[in-house]
């Protein structure tokens, strides 16, 4: 028996109790047995050519008991033997598992049962102790027994097709003999996911004693033996055993009926998905080989109406059944078969038993069982692998079982009786077959007919059939509602990431609201109810699923899902706990509603899981493709960092690039077909994806290339010059702050609104009255100028440059002693500037985009500027307060000067602005990573070489100041060419005072330097600087070059992303700088405390549209998608390995369709044959009469028309 199951695994086998085993369990013996090795001991029939010594169960005379052997009823009674009569049952006294001498790796249960066993114990056994789940396809493969050596073909159709049909229904169980090489071929995966169950006669199992033990055996040690005609060892390669014992030894065929019976049960077993117990479990029986006793098998199975699928040319009973088949079948079709005769039926099948048969004795019984066969043919397919390969066997598997199911269920009407058939193309993900056989518009398809596959669709990840049942009836808005959803997210993987993280959010919820479960993160089990309201509390629902989204995707969009919940995004932690716990121990009504967004959230879904092919689909069904697009790329890149499987998180980051790929080229089209729609499509705020933008999605997910698009940089351009012309030169902006009436001359030049330029107006928060020409000119110029964000820009960097001239000012010209000689006025007027600096940051802090000040405090420090911008703030208020004393006036004023090179360094952001500093800002930031790698190598040198060197020139030196010069300063200065020679060369050494006496080296006096080693000295001093200053140095010139190159060659995109954000920066910011910032400080806080106005910059870059023109934008986007994917299709269509694949398709259909014909080219001269015999009878019959007396003809006989032409 082969079992074909997913979740098999020898460490899942749950080992029960020997009193459940003996009690459902039995084989066949009786109360006064001998030995074990014969079940038969209840009575003894004496086999004729055995003299006495053996029964007719196979067994030995003195196995039997007394009471057996005795003949207590005549000899006239007991003339055949009969297992039901002449046995009886006890409890099974071998089970537990199976280790195989030598292959103590695994372990394979097994269990010795009666051939009357009921199945449904059997089932129960594989199912729930062994850990077998339930199967999608059951394959019981028979014949290949005994010592007849199996074909190669049919070895690759058993290695190959039958591994690829098991790979395509995902769980599938096979029962039979002929699987030996299963284990030998297939790999890992699939050997979990193959299960091999033996199905063996007990009386068949050479050194079956082995196997003996009342209480179990965990594990029995087996040692398999080379097998005889008469006894079988057990095979290593399958992974559980079913002893079947009907009290016979060394008989064949004791356990067919059994397994007759176990085929038919498991064939009335439902599974599907989510426990609805909608899909009949298929059982096909395949005939591999076989012999007489095998017609037999195939008789019993037949009639339990159970597919048989037998391999053409296998040998013996395949070979009798094909033939049979094949000839008796094209006899009939010249006419009726149920006009002919059945004593010439029986005639043609004996026939062909002889000739298959020949010495088999009991030809009637054979005939018998052929005509049974015959007369189930419907339910036979025939798969002839010469011809065919093992490539089609998983689809000849597909096409007879659909013929079973369409012989049982041929009395249903419309879509109905196609229902199962369509089950099991998707079990096999058959597309192709569905297509042309069940959707090729005969059948009129329904919602409801279509729903019950849907799910395994979706689940299965087989794109192609949700595609095929949208395109045939399946309405996804009417389908999908947040109870199916929550379905879809609980049939996740247990070894995924985002199981493992909504599992987080469970355990957390769970311990809010007092809930039991089943298991905590340290392993640690607990006993909780099973009533239904306690299981929906402990499956991850909606809630899980929004804190997962709520993880990955950020402050960038409102919470998904909170609607249906009933809950709001400010809600305590507590009140959602106790909300959740009431809402999912009612009814949860929620779940009936339909999804407002379904294509949305199948596309999360599949984005979640890493499906490629499903997320492209549902990115195409779904609106808004570009936003749509750029989620999917922030979600798989958030869960790429959190992934630890390495295969796993490349194929995330694949994706990920996919999907901006794909946002990159529907923008592309988007501008090229219109400027001022695709500008309001970079700032719609989205109603399906948490009111996000596209810009900020682009942001939150690193889409460079996205940014790099010359629509998204002309949109930055527009609002970064506003109503100013871009042609307009910097000097004119500084010219204009220090006059400001030269702003309402010709100086300045100003665009005249357009169409183009409106939605960056909008983007830019100025008010439309505000640019209405009813208002004064003098105003309406004034923020005009005022309000561009360049104007911000330029006037923060003049007003920097001042702040740092006057910072190096104080420094060096004007730094007074402390109080109360001092602060100067210019150093005040420098603490009031830094003061405006610290007011603008908390600006950014308190009143930025963010929700709450945590999410505001943990986004400013995401950003490296803010952290120098704290850094040197700290440092300022550090040395402020430091010279204000006396004893620490100088550290002060040291602190002023580092504080001095860390605001000069700001400089640096303010330049990334630039087209031409920008990209090698980038580069310089790159190259700056490499060189702390260089300084940790130059470390281990400098270590290494300093330490060896003080040493050996000063035997004692505890002075710790001089330590570190001699072992690090004064190697590192070597680097560069300054090298003490007086010191390190005993010969160029000058004379001075120095001593050897430790108390006066103690007290500071100079140590006198050693000269036994001084030649190790020289040799380590060139050691190490032909390491450094050749090894270590140039080194880091090659990473220095290949940093330049790699990063020179995408420098472009990097620093249009980064301009984005400087762009968002300076728009947010007030129009004043520093220290005049502060009056714009003052005016917000009136505005926002006081007077209670809102801001229309806190949630810049955003742009709120009507419902109707959201629809026409929605609608732009999805023909212009559309018209790409349409392209990139034929694109596809046309490449090269298409069209090889096309090509190899036809050349497979006509090397099918040669050998169809040299089929029938074979049969025509079998006809040829036969007619030519036929003929050359004929004529001699002819002869023989024209020569004898018997017949006086009355004219001469016809003679042969056309021989000569012929010949």
């Amino acid at each position: 028996m082969l079992l074909v199951a997913q979740n098999f695994a020898s460490q899942h086998f749950r080992r029960p109790p020997a009193a459940a085993f003996r009690s459902y369990f039995t084989f066949r013996a009786c109360w006064n047995r001998v030995t074990p090795s014969c079940p038969c001991t209840c009575c003894f029939v004496r086999l004729a050519l055995s003299s006495g010594a053996l029964c007719q169960c196979g067994g030995k005379r003195e196995a039997h008991g007394s009471m057996a052997t005795g003949d207590n009823f005549g000899a006239a009674i007991m003339t055949q033997w009969d297992s039901a009569h002449h046995t009886s049952e006890e409890p099974t006294d071998a089970f537990g598992e199976l280790e195989f001498a030598g292959e103590g790796w695994r372990h394979s249960p097994f269990v010795r049962l009666s051939s009357e066993s009921p199945p449904r114990a059997v089932y129960e056994l594989l199912t729930d102790h062994w850990a077998i789940s339930p199967p999608n396809l059951v394959v019981s493969v028979v014949g290949g027994e005994g010592q007849e050596k199996v074909k190669s073909w049919v070895r690759d159709v058993l290695r190959q097709g039958l591994v690829r049909a098991a790979q395509s229904t995902g769980e599938s169980v096979c029962i039979g003999e002929a699987v030996r090489d299963h284990a030998t071929a297939a790999s890992s995966i699939f050997q979990n996911k193959v299960v091999t169950v033996g199905v063996a006669p007990w009386g068949m199992v050479l050194n079956r004693h082995q196997l003996v033990n009342p209480q179990g055996s965990f594990p029995a040690r087996y040692h398999a033996q080379h097998s005889s005609p008469d006894f079988c060892s057990l095979d290593k390669n399958y992974q559980a055993f079913l002893l079947v014992d009907d009290g016979t030894v060394g008989h064949r065929g004791g356990e067919t009926a059994f397994r007759v019976r176990l085929e038919e049960y498991i064939s009335n077993q439902r599974t599907g998905m989510w426990d609805c117990g909608n899909i009949e479990i298929p059982v096909l029986c395949m005939l591999v080989s076989g012999d007489c006793c095998t017609l037999k098998r195939v008789d019993m199975s037949l009639r339990k109406n159970t597919p048989w699928l037998v391999l053409a040319g296998s040998g013996l009973a395949a070979d009798l059944i094909c033939d049979v088949l094949d000839n008796l079948s094209d006899e009939t079709t010249e006419g009726d078969s149920a006009e002919v005769s059945s004593a010439e039926l029986r005639e043609g099948v004996k026939d062909r038993v002889r000739r298959h048969f020949p010495s088999d004795a009991k030809l009637e019984k054979l005939v018998d069982r052929v005509i049974s066969i015959y007369q189930n043919r419907d339910l036979i397919t025939v798969f002839n692998g010469e011809q065919e390969g093992a490539d089609d066997f998983d689809t000849v598997l597909l096409r007879a079982l659909v013929k079973a199911s369409r012989r049982l269920s041929s009395d249903a009407s419309d879509a109905t009786e196609y229902i199962e058939e369509l089950k099991l193309a998707v079990a096999w993900n058959k597309v192709d077959f569905a297509k042309s056989e069940l959707f090729s518009g005969d059948i009129q398809w329904h919602y409801s007919d279509l729903e019950d596959c849907m799910a395994d669709a979706l689940v299965n990840d087989k794109p192609q059939f949700v595609r095929l049942f949208v395109e045939n009836g399946l309405n996804i808005l009417d389908y999908l509602n947040y109870g199916r959803l929550e379905k879809l997210y609980g049939s996740l993987s247990q070894n995924t990431l985002v199981y493992s993280l909504m599992q987080q959010w469970l355990e957390e919820r769970h311990v809010g609201d007092g809930v039991p479960t089943q298991g905590s993160l340290d392993g640690s089990s607990v006993k909780v109810p099973t009533s239904p309201v306690t299981k929906s509390c402990r499956q991850p629902g909606l809630y899980e699923v929004s804190q997962l989204l709520l993880a990955v995707l950020g402050d960038v969009c409102q919470p998904f899902y909170y609607t249906p919940l009933g809950l709001q995004r400010n809600m305590s932690a507590r009140k959602v706990q106790k909300h959740l716990g009431k809402l999912l121990r009612s009814d949860c009504p929620y779940r009936n509603v339909l999804c407002d967004y379904p294509w949305a959230s199948l596309f999360i879904w599949a984005t979640l899981q890493n499906r490629r092919d499903m997320a492209i689909y549902f990115w195409e069904m779904a609106g808004e493709s570009v936003l749509g697009a750029l989620t999917a790329c922030k979600i798989l890149r958030e869960l790429s960092k959190l992934e630890t499987e390495t295969e796993t998180k490349l194929s995330m980051k694949e994706l990920a690039q996919t999907f901006e790929n794909l946002a990159h080229d529907v923008f592309s089209d988007c501008y090229k077909s219109d400027e001022a729609l695709t500008f309001t499509l970079l700032v719609k705020k989205s109603k399906v994806w948490g009111g996000a933008t596209c810009l900020q999605m682009a942001t939150a997910a690193d889409a460079r290339l996205f940014f790099s698009h010359d629509g998204v940089q002309a949109l930055l351009s527009q609002i970064w010059w506003g109503d100013i012309k871009r042609t307009t030169e910097v000097w004119k902006f500084i010219l204009s702050f220090f006059f400001p009436p030269l702003i309402y001359s010709s100086l300045l030049c100003f665009r005249s609104v357009s169409r183009a330029t409106r939605c960056a107006q909008a983007i830019t928060c100025i008010d439309p009255a505000d640019l209405s020409p009813k208002r004064p000119f003098l105003l309406h110029r004034w923020r005009q100028f005022w309000f561009a964000p360049v104007t911000s820009f330029l006037g923060n960097v003049l007003m920097y440059f001042l702040f740092l001239f006057l910072f190096a000012y104080v420094l060096l010209i004007d730094f007074s002693p402390p109080p109360p000689h001092g602060p100067s006025v210019a150093e005040l007027v420098l603490y009031f500037w830094v003061f405006t600096l610290v007011c603008e940051e908390i600006r950014q802090i308190f009143l930025g985009d963010s929700t709450n000040l945590f999410q505001g405090l943990k986004k400013y420090i995401q950003d490296i500027w803010n952290k120098c911008d704290l850094t040197a703030i700290l440092l300022f208020t550090l040395a402020v307060i430091c010279r204000m004393f006396p004893g620490t006036y100088d550290f002060g004023r040291s602190v002023f000067c580092i504080d001095y090179m860390v605001f000069t360094l700001r400089l640096i952001h303010i330049f990334a602005v630039n087209k031409q500093l920008g990209p090698k800002i980038i580069i310089v930031g790159k190259m700056v990573k490499d060189v702390f790698f260089f300084l940790f190598f130059l470390g281990v040198w400098l270590m290494a070489y300093g330490v060896a060197n003080q040493a050996l020139i000063y035997s004692y030196d505890p002075r710790p100041n001089w330590i570190f010069r001699r072992v690090f300063y004064r190697p590192y200065l070597q680097i560069y060419g300054q090298i003490a020679v007086h010191e390190i060369d005993a010969d160029k050494r000058e004379e001075k005072e120095c001593t050897d006496n430790t108390t006066l080296i103690w007290q500071g006096a100079e140590p006198c330097p050693k000269t036994d080693a001084n030649w190790l000295v020289v040799i380590l001093l060139s050691i190490y600087l032909l390491v450094t200053n050749i090894l270590l140095v140039n080194l880091l010139i090659a990473m220095f070059s290949y940093t330049f190159n790699k990063v020179q060659e995408h420098s472009d995109t990097y620093w249009k992303f980064q301009r984005y954000n400087l762009i968002a920066e300076y728009h947010s910011r007030p129009c004043l700088a520093p220290p005049f910032i502060i009056i714009s400080h003052l005016r917000l806080f009136i505005k926002r405390h006081i007077l209670r106005v809102s801001s229309k910059k806190i949630r810049h870059f955003v742009l709120e549209i009507s419902s109707k023109e959201e629809s026409r934008l929605n609608t732009w986007e999805a023909v212009l998608k559309e018209n790409l994917l349409s392209i990139q299709s034929k694109k596809k269509r046309d490449s090269d390995t298409e069209r090889l694949k096309r090509t190899s398709t036809k050349v497979d259909g006509v090397l099918k369709q040669m050998a169809e014909i040299r089929e029938h080219d074979r049969r025509l001269r079998l006809l040829e044959s036969e007619v030519e015999y036929c003929s050359s009878a004929l004529a001699w019959i002819v002869d023989s009469l024209s020569q004898s007396n018997l017949i006086k003809p009355a004219y001469p006989p016809p003679t042969r028309r056309g021989t000569r032409l012929l010949l």
